[in-house]
């Protein structure tokens, strides 16, 4: 579930942020992965010179960091702040939460592509943050369903391989997981049964 913004509909509006750039780096990534991120197509795609890049970054991997703690905010932190605001009761936020990243993950080929560079180090250590924060926010609902906390991890645990695995079958073996809310139905039914 990201909302990342369109690079070229920010570029209509004036100069480039370092959001711009970062946001086309994850654009560049989620279609080609890691080795995407490279000064000088980001700069054709924005139609901007290299210039602005270095008035921005230093160099790549102050982008590729800015890029990772973009996914970060827009993928994770947004969400859980949409989440907490859209929707009080806990059993249908984790239910709403579930239904809906596992389908936009299923769209979107960025998780799987950082997943792909984890043997990048700042790519592994903002996974491990995420993670570790994606995985505490769902022992916190299964918490506020009842569930003690070492339970409630374990299943924030499962939910998390359960989104993580439909993402990374979903890209690798297109058309293979039922298309229809039946499947993701079961799928939180199982996570929520005591």
């Amino acid at each position: 579930m990201r909302e990342t913004p369109d690079p070229k509909e920010r570029r209509s509006r004036g100069r480039l942020t370092a959001d711009d750039w970062a946001d086309a780096a994850l654009a560049a990534l989620a279609e080609r992965g890691l080795a995407a991120v490279a000064v000088e197509p980001l700069a054709t795609r924005l139609g901007a010179t290299k210039g602005s890049f270095y008035w921005h970054f230093a160099n790549r991997d102050a982008l590729v960091a800015a890029a990772l703690a973009r996914w970060e905010e827009l993928s994770t932190e947004r969400i859980i702040t949409a989440m907490e605001v859209a929707e009080p009761d806990p059993r249908a936020r984790l239910v709403t939460l579930l239904r809906a990243a596992t389908a936009s993950a299923a769209e979107d080929p960025l998780e799987v592509r950082l997943l792909a560079a984890s043997d990048h180090p700042e790519v592994a250590t903002a996974l491990a943050r995420v993670t570790e924060r994606r995985v505490g926010y769902l022992a916190l609902l299964f918490e506020g369903l009842g569930f003690p906390p070492p339970e409630a991890r374990r299943r924030g645990v499962l939910a998390y391989t359960s989104y993580v695995g439909h993402a990374q079958l979903a890209h690798a073996v297109p058309g293979f997981l039922p298309a229809d809310q039946a499947y993701l139905s079961t799928v939180t039914d199982a996570l929520l049964t005591r």
